[in-house]
């Protein structure tokens, strides 16, 4: 049985290069729109940063995260810019212009397909 991390995981990985999604975007797109802390949790733990985009999750109003695992909010901020993502003050994404719209839902049988089901 797959974890709910994994299907976190799963989800931050359909966020296209150049957009962000928040994290109760992530919370729905695995099945529970409640567990957004959850989602947070789990990018702070995230096994493999350079493959799972973490950095493209932000809060509903577009600010990073202070608490970015991977290097701080500056890190996060410099990892979007890189990917063009544009930014209406040092801290908030222009999520107008950059959130992704819909994020598919994450199901037990698009883990198998990817190879990355545990049991």
């Amino acid at each position: 049985m797959e974890s709910v991390f994994e299907r976190v995981y799963e989800a931050v990985r359909r966020i296209p290069e150049g957009s962000v999604a928040t994290y109760g975007q992530v919370a729905r797109a695995v099945g529970n729109p409640r567990l957004a802390r959850v989602v947070g949790y789990a990018l702070h733990v995230n096994p493999q940063p350079g493959v799972i985009p973490c950095h493209r999750v932000v809060k509903q109003d577009g600010e990073v995260s202070r608490a970015f695992a991977f290097g701080g909010s500056n890190r996060q901020v410099e990892l979007l810019q890189a990917e063009g993502v544009e930014f209406l003050d040092e801290t908030h994404v222009d999520m107008a212009r950059f959130r992704v719209s819909f994020l598919p839902c994450v199901a037990s049988a698009d883990l198998e397909k990817a190879g990355r089901r545990t049991e």
